[in-house]
């Protein structure tokens, strides 16, 4: 059902034909894509009265005005101060609308795919809509209930640090293997394709298939893979058939940086080659240290909005991790001045 906003004055001349045709409410509000409070208080706003001689009785009757209706809303909208800019563009509102709230080609909505404020107002930069509005006034509209479908509780809810107090010396579980401080600079500075971070995101409890999770960090291209369990082998399985698959492996993966999990520990065998020698080098982070490989972690937040914890991952199917991988790196970030992973990829 829709939200109460300002019609446009195309849809108050539509509503006055409509009602002077005897149309019920009900059918007008299906009709304009309006819920029927809005109808009914805009029947109100453009009321007016009416002497009508029928069968020699005259009697008083309410009828409804365009006109009037449009006059008293913009004469309200000049005592508030400005109008609002997307009121008289409803192309640009209905399709900001649409992202937010996961709307697709088809009209069906899937909200896993919903755009954040932000990103919804940079895709409809790149769709070349003159009209133009900041993120604030979007946040601003959206809590006045402007739009049609549209409120806070669709927006994606974001997650509440809690302060930590971290140990001034940080510890290193493993410290034989390389670890994030010896990490080349090209890899810290985010300048240099080909230096990703990797972690697994567990199903439901009891079962055994994972999603493994590869992150680049300049790009933020998104490689995510089902494994049927978490063993190093498994893993190390994943990069055998990359590097089989992809003649130019080297230029793609120059790092991994990853935690302390157990299934990443055999240092040794994850950086063999197929070919003999190393096929990358890897870093792990200190121990509780998640932040150290925040991409691939942010990613997973992400992730974890298409598959909740508590997700059974062998009711997942490929097809659907497919569908996720794709939508991830064609979703803009404004780390890369609103392009996605794939306008930015190698």
């Amino acid at each position: 059902m829709g939200k109460q906003h300002y019609m446009t004055r195309e849809e108050r001349l539509k509503l006055e034909a409509l009602r002077e045709a005897g149309i019920s409410v009900s059918e007008i509000a299906k009709q304009l894509g309006f819920c029927r409070k809005t109808i009914y208080n805009e029947l109100n706003r453009g009321a007016y009265h009416r002497i009508v001689e029928r069968f020699g009785i005259y009697r008083d009757e309410t009828h409804y005005s365009a006109d009037k209706a449009q006059q008293i809303t913009e004469y309200n909208q000049s005592a508030k101060g400005r109008p609002m800019k997307i009121g008289s563009d409803r192309a640009y509102a209905d399709f900001l609308e649409g992202k937010m709230l996961g709307r697709q080609a088809d009209g069906k909505t899937d909200r896993r795919k919903r755009y954040s404020p932000a990103a919804a107002l940079a895709e409809a930069r790149k769709e070349g809509f003159t009209t133009s509005v900041c993120v604030s006034t979007l946040y601003s509209y959206i809590d006045k209930r402007v739009f049609r479908h549209l409120t806070n509780k669709d927006l994606w809810i974001k997650s509440i640090q809690k302060k930590r107090n971290y140990e001034t010396v940080k510890r290193i579980a493993h410290p034989l293997l390389p670890n994030i401080t010896q990490r080349p600079a090209a890899a810290d500075s985010r300048e240099e394709y080909g230096h990703w971070e990797m972690d697994l995101i567990i199903g439901a409890k009891g079962t055994l298939p994972v999603l493994m999770t590869l992150s680049e960090r300049s790009r933020r291209k998104e490689m995510i893979f089902k494994l049927p369990n978490r063993k190093a082998a498994t893993i190390r399985g994943v990069f055998d058939k990359l590097e089989k698959k992809m003649p130019d492996f080297c230029y793609h993966f120059k790092t991994i940086t990853t935690d302390n999990g157990s299934e990443f520990l055999k240092y040794d065998e994850l950086v063999k080659s197929i070919h003999g020698g190393k096929r990358f080098e890897v870093y792990y982070c200190h121990s509780y240290a998640s932040w150290e490989k925040g991409t691939v972690e942010n990613h997973n937040r992400m992730i974890r909005r298409w598959f909740p914890k508590g997700t059974d991952f062998r009711r997942v199917t490929k097809k659907e991790i497919a569908e996720l991988q794709d939508w991830m790196n064609n979703y803009p970030r404004k780390i890369l001045n609103w392009r996605t992973p794939n306008e930015t990829a190698a």
